[in-house]
């Protein structure tokens, strides 16, 4: 693609205004927070207690975790030693940087909004399942209070987000990645609905806000 259509594209996914994406965001935790999170996650405790049925579908989002990290060290060393990455190089590179980014953030959120999980899964952490407690204790810091927003889904949204105009084509897997993960999560109690679409959210916003840098090899975006 030309730098003036590369600069097209930029104009024209700087003119997509995030407020409209962040507050029904807003609303929709909130809607699922007030009413949806505890029946669901009775349920699922009910129907599919400590199943792991749901684990392979959160497989790609845990590979996008953990891969993310040590990709750039290996780009950076590699870069280092004279590779230059081609069209699909360089979609591997964004997609490590988006991950990473949303793995900082999500971090960060987890800590300010310091939320229970659903069930009890490490350290007899207090849970809405085993202890009845619901609900977020800003800042209180460890692992029993970081349930939102999910960082599985963080993390495979923002691969997603940076693929949906990369290669567009695709679309359908982008999406079918982002419900496998949503439906593992959900299935197996690991996460509230709400935190499951907070970090899609999150993740998806960090791809597409990766959309407006000037890396090589973009494609041209379709609505």
């Amino acid at each position: 693609m030309s730098q003036v259509a590369a600069s097209a594209v930029r104009r024209s996914l700087l003119r997509r205004r995030p407020l409209p994406a962040i507050l029904s965001c807003l609303l929709l935790v909130l809607f699922s927070y007030f009413f949806l999170d505890r029946p669901v996650a009775f349920l699922m405790h009910r129907l599919f207690h400590r199943s792991l049925f749901f684990v392979p579908l959160i497989g790609p989002a845990q590979l996008a975790l953990s891969l993310a990290p040590p990709a750039l060290a290996v780009a950076t060393i590699a870069g280092g030693m004279g590779w230059r990455p081609d069209r699909r190089g360089w979609t591997g590179i964004i997609c490590a940087l988006a991950v990473t980014i949303a793995i900082a953030f999500k971090n960060e959120l987890k800590y300010l909004f310091g939320r229970v999980w659903p069930e009890t899964w490490t350290n007899r952490n207090p849970s809405l399942i085993h202890d009845g407690v619901y609900g977020f204790f800003p800042m209180h810091g460890g692992d029993g209070w970081a349930s939102f927003p999910s960082g599985h889904t963080a993390a495979i949204g923002a691969v997603a987000g940076v693929l949906w105009w990369r290669a567009p084509e695709l679309r359908w897997l982008w999406a079918l990645l982002i419900l496998m993960t949503a439906v593992g999560l959900l299935g197996g109690n690991y996460h509230f609905l709400a935190d499951i679409i907070a970090g899609g959210y999150l993740g998806f916003g960090i791809g597409w806000a990766f959309q407006v840098l000037p890396f090589p090899g973009r494609e041209r975006p379709t609505a």
